[in-house]
């Protein structure tokens, strides 16, 4: 907003977080569901979830000023498909229906592709078993259900290719290595993040599928005294889009309720970085 003025415009959440939102808006971000709320001509980010092509169209319709925010792993997995498409394979993708990023992945390609989320799924297809077949995963799945029906995929196809759990996006993949860790430390464990966020949901399940009694928390407002007894280890995990700010908030909130020992684990460090869109590029 300080290179361009408000209002700027946003089709959907540009993360699924719900601070970083409301951050936004307080800059005066105008969030739309779509692009013909966006006045002729006005400056439009996409979210990071990816758009259609069908969207971009029509963004370019309108002669918007369009900023793409799509994650650059995303991206790659649009690549990906059109690559495999374009070599005249069949394509699986491994998501959540209604998904932003699936809706977008499947509107990057032009070719049927077939949406499966499970391994039960996985058995009532209907391809040939000689039928050229390659899969794509969305970025935020949890890495062990994934695996899980990339085997069946492969076990009933096995001809099938595709990139494996490496299109899991990074920052996903060390949260959840890190919460299984942590899990076998803890009493119970918070994640921080929105309910609409995949990859904390995910984190979350991980841990109550340990044993763990976890809790998802989008800020301290949501943590509840109920949950702890005295002298009890509590573990904080954050989704990936989750700021920083909303983690020491919860940090807060346990300090109110008890005082605090504070340890921080070691983890995976991210080095990994990636340009801003080419809009804001061209404006430095």
């Amino acid at each position: 907003m300080a290179q361009f003025g408000v209002p700027v415009y946003v089709r959907h959440e540009i993360v699924h977080n719900r601070h970083v939102v409301q951050t936004l808006r307080d800059q005066g971000a105008i969030f739309v569901d779509e692009l013909d709320q966006v006045p002729l001509g006005a400056v439009t980010i996409f979210s990071a979830h990816g758009v259609t092509r069908e969207v971009e169209d029509q963004a370019s319709d309108r002669h918007l000023r369009v900023l793409d925010a799509t994650c650059p792993l995303v991206s790659k997995v649009h690549h990906h498909g059109r690559h495999y498409a374009a070599k005249g394979h069949q394509l699986i993708l491994i998501g959540e229906p209604g998904h932003p990023e699936v809706i977008g992945i499947l509107g990057q390609v032009d070719t049927p592709i077939t949406l499966i989320q499970t391994v039960e799924q996985v058995q009532a297809l209907t391809f040939a078993t000689d039928t050229p077949l390659a899969y794509l995963t969305q970025t935020t799945l949890s890495v062990d259900d994934t695996r899980h029906v990339i085997a069946a995929l492969t076990q009933r196809y096995p001809h099938i290719i595709g990139p494996s759990s490496r299109d899991i996006c990074y920052a996903v993949q060390n949260r959840q290595q890190a919460v299984r860790e942590l899990c076998t430390q803890v009493d119970r464990l918070l994640v921080v993040g929105s309910a609409n966020s995949a990859n904390a949901v995910t984190l979350r399940k991980l841990a109550s599928d340990s044993g763990t009694p976890s809790y998802l928390v989008a800020d301290g407002s949501e943590v509840d005294i109920r949950w702890f007894t005295p002298h009890m280890t509590v573990g904080i995990s954050a989704g990936a889009s989750t700021p920083e700010a909303s983690v020491q908030d919860v940090i807060a909130a346990l300090a109110r309720i008890a005082p605090l020992h504070i340890q921080t684990l070691a983890g995976r460090e991210e080095r990994v970085q990636f340009q801003p869109p080419l809009g804001l590029i061209a404006r430095q």
